[in-house]
């Protein structure tokens, strides 16, 4: 099995900002992404679109049962969870609120698996609430490199802050450093 990068990143507030920032003229990573972005569902497909235009990763709303790809980003619809399975497939799930948010980056980055051959990379982003902290710890658990976006560049500091607090974020960065790293970790897909 070829090696493969699973990138999950999460944000709320302030976040669709940010994310332009990150990916403003990224290229096509070796890497598959899923963004937990806390958001009202009609602009599920907005936010898809303005990632699009703005990188040469494929950006679009998640489906249920689709798998990863190497070169493209799913973001998670509103009002559902998204589960990884095998670390190779997105599952969308009803569900009760998790930090008071549906989807919660936690309920994402706690399905993956350490997996021979498979590399993981947690980012939390700006936004209000704890949502992620616990993700990160398990992240950091299997083995991931694991990010968070620094005070200085956060519309809301609430999210970063309690990944950091649990002591398993390797990197504080901000939106530049980010878009650095994702390179450097994931590699340019050929």
């Amino acid at each position: 099995m070829k090696n493969k990068t699973i990138v999950i990143i999460g944000a709320s507030a302030g976040g669709p900002r940010t994310l332009k920032q990150i990916f403003q003229g990224l290229p096509r990573c070796d890497c598959s992404i899923v963004l937990v972005q806390h958001m009202p569902q009609f602009v599920n497909q907005s936010i898809a679109q303005s990632l699009n235009d703005c990188t040469e990763m494929s950006v679009h709303v998640a489906q249920d049962g689709e798998f990863l790809k190497s070169g493209e980003m799913a973001v998670v619809p509103s009002e559902v969870h998204a589960e990884i399975l095998h670390n190779r497939q997105i599952r969308l799930v009803a569900g009760e609120r998790v930090n008071f948010v549906c989807p919660s980056v936690d309920v994402t980055m706690q399905s993956l698996q350490a997996e021979p051959g498979v590399t993981h990379i947690g980012i939390i982003l700006t936004g209000m609430g704890r949502d992620g902290a616990s993700g990160i710890c398990h992240m950091k658990s299997i083995g991931a490199r694991t990010i968070a976006q620094d005070q200085d560049s956060s519309v809301i500091f609430g999210m970063p802050k309690e990944a950091i607090d649990t002591g398993c974020v390797d990197h504080v960065c901000n939106p530049g450093q980010i878009h650095d790293k994702l390179i450097h970790l994931a590699g340019i897909l050929r």
